[in-house]
């Protein structure tokens, strides 16, 4: 019986493909580049600004300019962190739902504090999530089961009482390793890693409310 769900929150509650490319577009521009389309975009929003600047500039993390180019990708967000940002279509009434049966819910995010703490209080679920641990809350990051398993204990809610909501490769492997179901947000952003369907999640969800079918 499933008492609490956990959602991942970039491209699973929130679509914040938006704002995430308006900084890096706004790195690219300011160095004569065009801006690149926010269909691109989306694919690597769910990897941060280790996937947005490999899209955008083809570095990664050790390459001689990489730490400064991070720096300011995330002073350039954090100037707009939630100008289009908003919740997938049918998420608020999915946790109008959770809300109504009395479920807990709460966010696992690889998203820094920094960002994640402000985007929950301008999207008004502040008051609302059980939980919330960002990245940087606990030694791993996601797909590590670190994160999720702290989020259990949050809850009080043993892992294998909880699923976990997630768009990427990682979520799925976090949740497996944290003994949690994982259900795949098909709607979100699934990066550049092969099919959803291979990652090993029995579930896979092409609207949130579809999550209630597994409660």
């Amino acid at each position: 019986m499933i008492k609490a769900v956990l959602f991942d929150l970039d491209g699973t509650l929130a679509d914040t493909a938006p704002d995430l490319g308006y900084a890096l577009n706004r790195q690219r521009i300011t160095r004569g580049l065009s801006a690149l389309p926010i269909e691109l975009i989306r694919i690597e929003a769910s990897a941060g600004a280790r996937g947005l600047l490999g899209l955008g500039f083809n570095i990664k993390p050790g390459d001689q300019d990489y730490d400064a180019m991070r720096a300011e990708f995330l002073d350039f967000y954090a100037e707009r962190l939630c100008q289009e940002t908003c919740l997938f279509q049918g998420v608020a009434e999915l946790l109008d739902q959770l809300d109504a049966r009395g479920l807990p819910w709460g966010i696992v995010t690889n998203k820094p504090a920094r960002f994640s703490i402000p985007l929950m209080q301008e999207l008004r679920l502040s008051n609302r999530a059980a939980c919330l641990v960002s990245g940087g809350d606990t030694t791993h990051s996601k797909p590590h089961p670190e994160p999720l398993l702290t989020a259990s204990k949050a809850l009080d809610v043993a892992p294998d009482d909880c699923i976990y909501l997630g768009d990427d490769l990682r979520d799925v492997q976090a949740s497996l390793a944290a003994g949690m179901e994982p259900v795949i947000a098909r709607y979100g952003y699934l990066g550049n890693v092969g099919a959803p369907e291979a990652w090993g999640a029995r579930y896979l969800i092409d609207q949130p409310q579809e999550l209630l079918g597994y409660l």
